[in-house]
């Protein structure tokens, strides 16, 4: 049976900030029926590695692991000095996943920039993230490559956002032990293409899975794919209730369930208040309990 964790999708402005404090959100996650905590390596209260170890200990006494971080390198610069900046960042943040005690850590390929080349954008991100693998397993983490639409400081969304372009850049980092899929079925909404066809292609890589839907609040796909050059997510894009938006989780879940998958799911919702996050966790785990028996 896969494992439920929450991301403080609604916190993460806070915890970044320290308006809030991760002992804080804690808290609160342990009160929800989830199995764990996804963190982001940018939290305040995670600056220092000596803190790792201690908020480890604390989701522990509380019942919860933290299986994931979620991090975003960007390594479609054309700049080699960039590149390497970023590959050093994500080295960091593979040691902070190793002393959270996460197994996973998200990788992406980096943001769209216009003067980059279809071939080129795929090369420079598959060679960076094969740079990092190396000492990914010397740390025992697996680095998840996740079909992202845009990290809410980048200027561009990301280079591997199209399906077909997402699918030649985890071929071409290849197979190796520490190295999978992070699989968003949201994400692929809002490039205009069909989640059950990326998750066909790609189910027996998927090793973990972030759990939203989506939905706009006005306008249409098209219109949100001409707010490039926006930084940050696009007004029009909401976060809705899982379960509620255009995602269809038997089919998600059915497909899983037949590849095998028995990672975590990641949920990354609440934004509209913790009634809202409450009622995804439940119909998760009962859409879990119908597919995972």
């Amino acid at each position: 049976m896969p494992k439920l964790a929450t991301f403080p999708k609604a916190e993460l402005e806070a915890l970044v900030d320290g308006s809030m404090r991760l002992s804080d959100y804690l808290e609160f996650a342990s009160g929800l029926d989830v199995d764990g905590v996804e963190l982001y390596p940018l939290i305040v209260d995670l600056e220092g590695p000596e803190t790792w170890s201690r908020y480890q200990q604390a989701c522990g006494d509380m019942g919860l692991e933290i299986p994931m971080l979620c991090c975003s390198p960007d390594f479609t610069h054309p700049d080699p000095a960039f590149r390497q900046q970023e590959i050093e960042k994500e080295k960091r943040w593979i040691e902070m996943a190793h002393g959270l005690g996460a197994g996973f850590c998200r990788v992406l390929s980096g943001q769209r920039r216009p003067e980059i080349a279809r071939q080129e954008g795929i090369d420079l991100a598959a060679d960076s993230i094969r740079a990092c693998l190396p000492f990914a397993e010397e740390h025992g983490v697996t680095l998840i490559l996740e079909n992202h639409y845009k990290d809410g400081f980048w200027e561009y969304p990301e280079f591997a956002q199209p399906m077909d372009i997402f699918c030649d850049l985890v071929e071409a980092v290849g197979d190796h032990p520490r190295f999978g899929v992070n699989y968003d079925p949201s994400n692929t909404l809002l490039a205009g293409e069909d989640p059950l066809e990326l998750l066909s292609r790609v189910k027996h890589r998927v090793v973990t899975m972030h759990a939203s839907d989506r939905y706009l609040k006005h306008g249409t796909l098209e219109d949100l794919s001409r707010e490039e050059g926006v930084t940050g997510y696009a007004e029009r894009l909401a976060h809705g209730e899982i379960g509620r938006g255009m995602n269809d989780y038997d089919a998600i879940f059915s497909t899983l369930n037949s590849a095998g998958f028995d990672g975590w799911i990641s949920i990354e919702d609440g934004v509209d208040g913790p009634e809202q996050l409450e009622r995804s966790v439940a119909f998760l785990r009962r859409k879990m309990t119908e597919h995972f028996p």
